[in-house]
């Protein structure tokens, strides 16, 4: 009877929790996004006279939100060690990361282990299923410029050409450095199935942990972003050098999420924290973009190797609890990744009185009008 009383607390206790972050996830959003949508409503003119500064501001308030989102998972005790290279080291540098996908909690954790990474969170451009256009944050990553891509092969030529379309008029306009992308093209438990048909079909390997990638998104990225004297290719007219003083696509960063036992997070558990604390494991190998095949079947077998180094990352990693050294180290290092508690607090503090500012200014504008 004790063992059942107490199961019932605990059960008691843990819904209790979940309601409160909930109640306050919900606060968070209701203050922080129109806080952001009407701080660059009101910087419009700034955007006008010098959009540089602009979009520095914007960059920052941007980061602030990605921290809001870090910070529901890194108060429920859902942290980050991080293996392989140090990736803050091509924090100023262009680059195109490669993430292989699970579920919905893949993007929280990298709004969180990106933090520490210098600049990278601010000057970031995302891509990811269009159905995230209809959430909450939907509104926020549309102004931020991140590219919404729909999947299915009716619809993949075109978003190809619009994805090229976006990466001309959007990255180096607003300084972008790192783009994201999960190129398997959907969760994993969704995908897996069928992409073991095609690589028996194929005679390709097996794959239990991850997908094979799609090419077409990592082909239109780096044939848009990469600088004509690092490809080979001659210039591309002066339109393009005029709009970028940077040095193009310099590196690409394959990175590997983990979870123990194999069981990703997903949102709703990032949100309600129901689960008991879990260490997520991520590791980054970096290449730089010169070592990079251009031409489509090269560039498919690249990238169809990196995903099988991946597999065996991670069955090393499930059998293990870590993952294995880089070559020539005779031990892995790993590197637990942490967030300041008074700087999460700040940024959620300053989020609810810009909320409460807002409302007052709304309120008085309001009044003198009716």
């Amino acid at each position: 009877m004790a063992v059942t009383l107490e199961r019932a607390r605990r059960l008691g206790c843990t819904c209790l929790k979940a309601l409160l972050r909930f109640a306050f996830m919900v606060a968070n959003n209701l203050v922080a996004i129109p806080s952001y949508v009407l701080y660059l409503i009101v910087l419009q003119p700034l955007r006008v006279l010098d959009s540089k500064s602009f979009w520095y501001i914007e960059g920052v308030l941007f980061k602030w939100l990605l921290a809001m989102v870090a910070s529901w998972g890194w108060w429920a005790g859902y942290t980050v060690v991080e293996w392989g290279d140090d990736v803050k080291a091509v924090s100023e540098d262009e680059a195109m990361v490669l993430v292989n996908h699970q579920a919905t909690g893949d993007v929280c954790t990298l709004m969180m282990c990106l933090q520490d990474k210098g600049t990278v969170v601010r000057q970031m451009m995302w891509l990811m299923d269009h159905i995230f256009k209809y959430t909450n944050f939907g509104i926020v990553s549309l102004i931020h410029g991140d590219f919404f891509i729909r999947q299915g092969k009716a619809h993949r030529d075109q978003q190809l050409v619009l994805l090229k379309e976006h990466l001309e008029k959007y990255y180096r306009s607003r300084n972008r450095k790192w783009i994201v992308l999960f190129p398997e093209g959907g969760f994993l438990r969704k995908r897996r199935e069928t992409s073991q048909a095609f690589a028996k079909k194929n005679n390709l390997p097996f794959l239990k942990h991850v997908t094979l990638p799609r090419l077409g998104a990592t082909q239109v990225i780096l044939k848009t972003l990469v600088a004509p004297q690092e490809n080979g290719t001659p210039a591309g007219g002066d339109a393009v050098i005029k709009e970028s003083k940077s040095k193009g696509l310099q590196w690409v960063i394959d990175t590997t999420i983990a979870y123990p036992r194999g069981d990703p997070i997903d949102i709703q558990t990032w949100i309600l924290g129901y689960r008991q604390p879990t260490v997520t494991h991520v590791h980054y190998r970096i290449f730089p973009v010169k070592d990079v095949p251009a031409e489509p079947e090269a560039l498919t077998n690249w990238l169809y190797q990196r995903f099988i180094e991946k597999e065996d990352l991670l069955t090393h990693f499930y059998e293990t609890g870590a993952f294995p050294p880089l070559q020539g180290q005779a031990k892995a290092i790993s590197r637990e990744m942490t967030l300041s508690n008074l700087w999460l607090v700040g940024i959620q503090s300053l989020a609810f009185l810009s909320g409460g500012m807002w409302y007052c200014v709304l309120q008085y504008f309001y009044h003198c009008l009716f």
